[in-house]
């Protein structure tokens, strides 16, 4: 994975290489597409209570000024995200799981 340079106090990078908002479990990924979406840093505080304005600030200001390199791992986290889900839908197969459900919760009907 690319290291970011410079990056804001305001993000921290996991083990894994996600990045998120320091001292928080909110990743760069859902700032990314909230601000994608038009909301205002005060609209993503209010979504994120854990956010601080300041934080958000110099998150969003980050991101307007390294757009290409932010798009980029936008790119790769959703990448990362479909080959997890195909992985656990190779575990997990859910045909049929609705009728398995349903049958279940017909059995515990009187």
């Amino acid at each position: 994975m690319e290291r970011f340079e410079c990056i804001p106090a305001a993000l921290t990078e996991d083990a894994a290489g996600v990045l998120r908002v320091t001292n928080t479990r909110v990743s760069l990924d859902t700032i990314v597409m909230a601000f994608d979406q038009d909301a205002t840093a005060e609209q993503i505080v209010d979504r994120f209570p854990s956010l601080d304005i300041a934080s958000v600030n110099e998150v969003i200001a980050y991101v307007v000024r390294n757009r290409a390199a932010i798009d980029e791992y936008m790119v790769r986290r959703r990448e990362q995200a479909a080959a997890l889900r195909l992985e656990i839908e190779r575990r997990v197969p859910s045909e049929g799981l609705r009728a398995k459900l349903l049958a279940r919760r017909n059995r515990g009907s009187p």
